[in-house]
């Protein structure tokens, strides 16, 4: 009986000592105040719920791509006309992806959570023209389907026609239209050329952009920022050991949570500590050295710093996690 309770000691002070090594640091400055946000989960994925991008990724192989069949669309109150294969089944692309030249990014545990859809034998949706039908080479080695050079994709965690729970997973996978464009309702403004020309790579704008990155300021020197280039901020209250933020409600609304980033998706940002966690309110956070993450609906484009200092509480993030300017 001692034996089993002294192992039993043993492994949960191990894995108390390693999130205390991954989240422990710079803990004399920020005052722990604030609300519980719940456990921390590794931010690998950023492409899907339930596990780091999904679905069950414990599989080995390529994708589980199936062949497209004759395109459709369906009427959604909330999307607007999606498009979906032979079966019903809402088909997606995926912002880092491009398509001018169409490339598709999407692989390993990403291919299992969002298969590819397969090229060969598609029929375009009625009333498309079958020229804007045309395939890629995916990083399998599948020849996948492209809409007017989007790749196109179905989600793993979608179990029936109808369902779209892929839409808006990570900030950047939408349910597409029948012309490759992102699905949107008709009086939203969303989906239309201007979209395509801010996303296609080459652009020159925020879309090339890693998921997080830094940015040399000239006042505030290197700070962090997200895919569309706007400076992340941390807030003084809240603490990374253990993990609590003391932004909630009204605050939320004023400074919008980062969403999940792929580890592997980001330039110049220290990857310790670099995990998400589930907030009390249902929301997805990412941290820095496990401190919590947001923007600022103050600024209006990227490159402001509006936020900077706001209530002696609120400063621009090092790529380190550290505040920037803030008082010691």
């Amino acid at each position: 009986m001692n034996t089993w309770r002294n192992a039993s000691i043993a492994v949960t002070a191990a894995a108390v000592l390693a999130l205390t090594t991954a989240c422990g640091q710079e803990q004399g400055s920020d005052s722990p105040n604030g609300q519980s946000v719940g456990n921390a989960a590794p931010a690998e994925g950023g492409y899907g719920s339930g596990g780091a991008y999904g679905s069950d990724s414990s599989g080995e192989g390529k994708s589980a791509a199936k062949a497209a069949g004759q395109l459709a669309v369906w009427e959604s109150k909330e999307l607007g006309k999606v498009l979906t294969d032979s079966s019903g089944m809402t088909l997606y692309r995926f912002d880092k992806d491009s398509a001018k030249p169409p490339k598709s990014t999407c692989e390993g545990d990403c291919a299992k959570a969002w298969p590819a859809v397969l090229a060969k034998g598609a029929e375009p949706a009625p009333g498309v023209d079958k020229s804007l039908l045309g395939s890629v080479t995916a990083p399998d080695g599948t020849e996948q389907l492209t809409i007017d050079g989007w790749p196109m994709y179905r989600y793993a965690e979608d179990k029936k026609a109808g369902d779209a729970k892929g839409q808006g997973v990570g900030g950047t996978w939408y349910a597409a239209a029948a012309d490759g464009k992102k699905a949107a309702p008709a009086d939203s403004g969303a989906g239309d050329g201007a979209e395509e020309g801010a996303e296609e790579e080459g652009s020159g704008g925020a879309a090339d952009l890693a998921g997080m990155s830094t940015r040399k300021d000239p006042k505030l020197g290197e700070v962090v920022v997200d895919k569309n280039g706007m400076t992340v901020y941390r807030f003084k209250k809240d603490s990374a050991w253990p993990m609590k933020s003391a932004c909630t409600g009204d605050c939320l609304k004023k400074w919008p949570v980062v969403e999940p980033v792929s580890k592997n998706d980001t330039d110049g940002i220290l990857k310790k500590g670099f995990v998400t966690f589930d907030r009390p309110d249902g929301l997805l956070q990412q941290t820095i050295d496990c401190w919590p993450l947001y923007t600022f609906d103050g600024d209006k484009k990227a490159g402001d710093t509006n936020g900077q200092g706001v209530g002696g509480t609120w400063y621009a993030v090092s790529p380190q996690g550290k505040l920037i300017g803030a008082p010691k």
